[in-house]
């Protein structure tokens, strides 16, 4: 959510960064600054008014003291008219709040100047490439046919069980499910990050926390009785173990991984995009979460952006790094920096990991603060990134990999599968 602060200092600044994102910020923005004045001007009023009830409040006491009665009586009659008009005032003051709120909430996050303009995925900048490009044969298989060929996952058993979008591994598919995993967080660790374990559903003030509500609730399964949702990744609920607390400064940065399934309807996706592994209604995922000080966060940002590079140097993956445009970036996110790895059976380019920083953004609606120098308290920066979502890199994995003899297990990982090939 975006600090009123921000607003007031430069109004016309972020009605023009939020347009990089294609949101049309004059209406909401300047409604803001307009309730933000209202609502300041009835809190002086309330305060004159409350300090004139401290005088009339001493004068009824002289006056009961020298015997005038009637003339307390008179100022108590005020003071009575007072105490309503301050009640009035104080239904203005907390709806002229609630409307500010509920408008904050509706408006996306401003864009760093770093983002480039454009309308969507065609307009993404690719900032860097690596990794070897394989060569395969013209009849190189798709991964969904070698997860037939070898029995390692079974598309038709996962929709007999639930639906489509919700494969079932078997054998060693999950051998090298739980070895990916399990690989992802001891780098994680290596690189200092603290494990959690995450519940995999969260309340409301969770969704509301992180902002994937209201944002995304239509994408969000929701257990409706209990009004819970499941995660679509655990950035949700490790960020939110940071809500409402104020942290030392000395305690910063706070660095957390966690491995959790993930949850997302997809609601309206279709087509060639979404065979086999492309997109799931559930897979696995190890996620990556900072809590910095504000001066620190972009620095932590290009350590993400090196860590995931280097799990997919690792893994021996072909991959580039996308710069994402205004039109192509989530509601939260101030800059986004999305890897991706080359399929060459299917021969496209398939997203494995999203690193953000959503600068004082999540940390507003939050209030994760931290207490400064200054003995003051400050927001917080959040920051999070994929490092990995399993279900593209398997896909890449067991595409790129294919042999004749079978299908080759990068090194990283044999210390994990305890085998080399799937054959």
């Amino acid at each position: 959510m975006l600090t009123l602060a921000l607003i007031k200092e430069n109004p016309e600044e972020v009605i023009a960064r939020l347009a990089v994102k294609h949101f049309d910020g004059r209406g909401p923005i300047m409604r803001v600054i307009e309730l933000d004045k209202e609502r300041r001007e009835a809190q002086t009023t309330r305060d004159n008014q409350a300090a004139r009830l401290n005088k009339l409040a001493a004068e009824i006491g002289a006056l009961m003291k020298q015997g005038k009665k009637e003339e307390a009586e008179q100022v108590k009659a005020e003071v009575a008219e007072l105490k309503e008009n301050n009640k009035a005032i104080d239904e203005r003051v907390k709806k002229a709040e609630a409307e500010i709120t509920e408008i904050l909430l509706s408006v996306p996050n401003v864009p760093s100047p770093m983002v480039p303009e454009g309308n969507g995925a065609a307009d993404n900048v690719v900032e860097k490439t690596g990794g070897p490009m394989p060569e395969l044969p013209e009849d190189a298989l798709p991964h969904w046919d070698l997860a037939k060929k070898y029995n390692i996952i079974d598309f038709d058993l996962g929709v007999k069980i639930t639906g489509a979008g919700f494969p079932v591994y078997i054998g060693k598919g999950a051998r090298l499910q739980r070895a990916l995993i399990q690989f992802f967080l001891d780098e994680a660790g290596k690189a200092g990050y603290l494990e959690i374990e995450p519940p995999y559903v969260v309340n409301e003030a969770s969704g509301y926390g992180t902002g994937q509500l209201p944002d995304k609730e239509g994408q969000m399964y929701h257990c409706n009785l209990d009004n819970l949702y499941l995660i679509p990744t655990a950035e949700v609920p490790v960020t939110n173990l940071y809500r409402d607390v104020i942290l030392d400064q000395k305690e910063l940065p706070k660095m957390n991984c966690a491995y959790s399934a993930c949850f997302r309807r997809e609601a309206g996706s279709y087509g060639k995009d979404v065979r086999g592994l492309n997109r799931l209604h559930q897979f696995d995922k190890v996620e990556i979460v900072r809590i910095e000080k504000p001066e620190n966060s972009y620095a932590a940002l290009e350590l993400m952006k090196d860590h995931v590079q280097g799990l997919l140097e690792k893994l021996e993956l072909p991959w580039h790094i996308l710069r994402l445009c205004g039109g192509d970036m989530s509601f939260t996110s101030a800059i986004t920096f999305d890897f991706e790895v080359y399929s060459a059976a299917q021969k496209r380019w398939l997203e494995v990991s999203s690193v953000s920083n959503f600068e004082s953004y999540q940390a507003n609606r939050l209030k994760c603060r931290y207490r400064g120098d200054d003995k003051k308290t400050h927001l917080c920066h959040t920051l999070n990134g994929s490092a990995l979502a399993l279900p593209r890199i398997m896909a890449a994995l067991l595409e790129n990999n294919q042999t004749p003899e079978g299908i080759r297990i990068p090194k990283c990982l044999h210390r994990y599968t305890g085998f080399d090939i799937i054959d």
